[in-house]
């Protein structure tokens, strides 16, 4: 198969993957236009990150990390409910005052992009459609290293092009708004975190 074909393919899958609204779309979003385009891109990077992990589980058959994360599948749920209905407390019940300031905040900054990679890895289910997806695109002859590379790779770019649109575009809609519509917004936004949270511990 040629390399350049897959890789466009792949980055298709990756921005697919990427584009339904979820938690991690409003959290992008809501970073981006409360915190700045920083905050944004580093939660954006890091959903893109966590994408491609499962992408190599999937990509490269390592069965035994598959079976070991779905395995957990009901506790992972748990904990990503738990954050998010703590995440939408703090968000809800934020003040507006001083978090510009913190924008700078290399730490803070690299918390967020952690975080968000780690919140992306509390969904196992997406090994079994990355697998699905990678089977279709390879039904014949598997994935030798250079091909899975070549996948993961499509699968990352595809996604953090997805997040770098939203962020760019949010971004040119926060010098708009000024304080009050923002706050309202992480109300908005508290809401709905809290909400998928509470989603996420039914599913556990």
């Amino acid at each position: 198969m040629d390399m350049l074909l897959l890789f466009l393919k792949s980055a298709g899958i990756g921005l697919a993957v990427a584009a339904p609204v979820g938690p991690m779309s409003l959290l992008c979003m809501r970073r981006t236009l409360t915190q700045g385009w920083r905050w944004g891109f580093a939660t954006g990077a890091g959903i893109a990150l966590g994408d491609g992990v499962y992408a190599a589980v999937a990509a490269l058959g390592l069965a035994g990390v598959s079976a070991f994360v779905l395995a957990w599948e009901t506790q992972l749920h748990l904990a990503a409910g738990l954050f998010l209905i703590w995440l939408g407390l703090k968000t809800f019940f934020t003040k507006d005052e001083g978090r510009v300031a913190d924008v700078g905040a290399v730490g803070s900054i690299g918390a967020a992009f952690l975080g968000s990679v780690m919140l992306t890895l509390t969904n196992p289910p997406t090994i079994v459609m990355f697998a699905a997806v990678f089977t279709a695109l390879a039904p014949t002859s598997g994935f030798d290293p250079l091909v899975a590379a070549v996948t993961v790779a499509g699968v990352v770019v595809g996604s953090l092009g997805w997040w770098i649109g939203v962020v760019a575009a949010v971004s040119g809609l926060r010098h708009a708004l000024g304080r009050k519509v923002r706050l309202w917004i992480d109300r908005v936004a508290g809401v709905v975190l809290a909400v998928l949270g509470a989603d996420q511990i039914r599913r556990a």
